[in-house]
């Protein structure tokens, strides 16, 4: 097995951050993503850069971290008892897209690395990451294509890992509490340490690099869609599931605030404006019924 080399992996990351908020820029075409570093205190520290008030784009924010320490919370040993007692660090690429526009999907995209060691003892280390996206109007075209840059992506890799970390999208962004899925998925991996580390580093690294690859061609078809305040209200209703996703399910939320992350930094994934409405029901026949209908459930789309 290949050794793990977290500085490689580092080097990766710092890149990644600035390719995709590069791509950002250019498909707004008027904002600039501002960046904040921090440092955490317990050891390690981060670049968040944050873009709002763009052209396209409400708010976008793609954020490096990489956090170390002497031990790890509850929440990351009470499934994994062998990491007891081992120092570690946890480095990784997170972003979430909300652009204004309500017929261009939200998306999210992540890819991480961490690794424990304790002198003495072989490393415990592994992958993980993912995309995925979550349309307020749901368009064949896009979801075919998003799926088919996932599949594709994953083809080098083995005929079963698209089927593989699709359902695992699939099954993970779902709102337990309301049966239904986040939106129409993609890919989503965790503990990829096989066969080795470089076989390994480089899936993480297709799914990183693809992200642009999958969504910018969506976001170019439905940019100039006329829209207006009924998607909004309808687009603002919707963001309010991604809100409950991130709070209630999502274990790197949990993750950041047990380990000590920055908050801000954390919480950078929800929306600018959201809001909730009691009982709220779609038009029988109407585009909004039709997300519910057509494009939530799971299904293979190519």
């Amino acid at each position: 097995m290949s050794h793990p080399h977290a500085n490689q992996v580092k080097a990766f990351l710092l890149q990644l951050q600035q390719h995709i908020c590069a791509g950002l820029e250019a498909a707004d075409g008027g904002a600039r993503f501002r960046e904040d570093s921090w440092e955490r205190p317990a050891g390690g520290g981060g670049k968040s850069r944050v873009l709002t008030g763009g052209a396209v784009f409400e708010q976008a924010g793609v954020n490096f971290s990489h956090v170390s320490g002497t031990a790890l919370p509850a929440s990351a040993t009470a499934h994994r008892p062998e990491l007891a007692g081992r120092r570690f660090e946890a480095m990784g690429v997170s972003l979430v897209i909300h652009p204004e526009n309500p017929y261009i999907p939200t998306s999210h995209a992540n890819v991480r690395f961490f690794i424990a060691e304790k002198d003495g003892e072989t490393p415990v280390w592994w992958f993980g990451g993912g995309f995925d996206l979550t349309p307020y109007y749901g368009n064949v075209e896009d979801v075919v294509h998003w799926h088919t840059v996932a599949r594709d992506l994953c083809a080098p890799f083995g005929a079963d890992t698209y089927p593989k970390y699709k359902q695992w999208c699939d099954e993970y962004f779902y709102l337990k509490h309301r049966d239904e899925a986040r939106g129409v998925g993609g890919l989503f991996f965790d503990d990829l340490n096989q066969p080795d580390f470089d076989t390994s580093f480089a899936f993480m690294q297709a799914v990183g690099n693809g992200f642009l690859d999958a969504y910018l061609p969506i976001v170019a078809r439905r940019k100039a869609t006329p829209w207006g305040e009924r998607e909004r209200q309808f687009q603002l209703y919707r963001r309010g599931r991604y809100v409950e996703f991130n709070l209630v399910w999502d274990r790197g939320t949990l993750f950041g605030l047990q380990t000590g992350g920055r908050t801000e930094s954390i919480l950078m994934s929800m929306p600018p404006l959201v809001r909730w409405e009691y009982g709220y029901q779609p038009q029988a026949g109407s585009p909004e019924a039709a997300l519910y209908s057509d494009f939530l459930p799971p299904r293979d789309w190519i």
